[in-house]
């Protein structure tokens, strides 16, 4: 991977790591040693539901991460 799609990469796991503090998130490397799939892991289970998620891309990622935090705020105000 060159230097600028790499720059660009960290800059979008930054994004996501800041807006969604409840859980790791990284990008995983295929077996081929390229980069993989856009990983969360549940940390903060106010975060999310799902203890693991994974996308194809950061965009994929940052809506399956919306949607847990919904899911999450769902859980929690029936459990009131």
């Amino acid at each position: 991977m060159n230097d600028t799609r790499a720059q660009a990469e960290d800059m979008v796991l930054a994004h996501l790591r800041a807006d969604f503090p409840g859980h790791s998130i990284w990008r995983a490397t295929r077996y081929d040693g390229k980069p993989g799939d856009w990983v969360a892991t549940l940390h903060d289970p106010a975060a999310g539901i799902e203890p693991t998620v994974m996308r194809s891309t950061p965009s994929e990622l940052r809506a399956a991460l919306i949607n847990e935090r919904e899911r999450a705020l769902a859980r929690d105000e029936e459990a009131r």
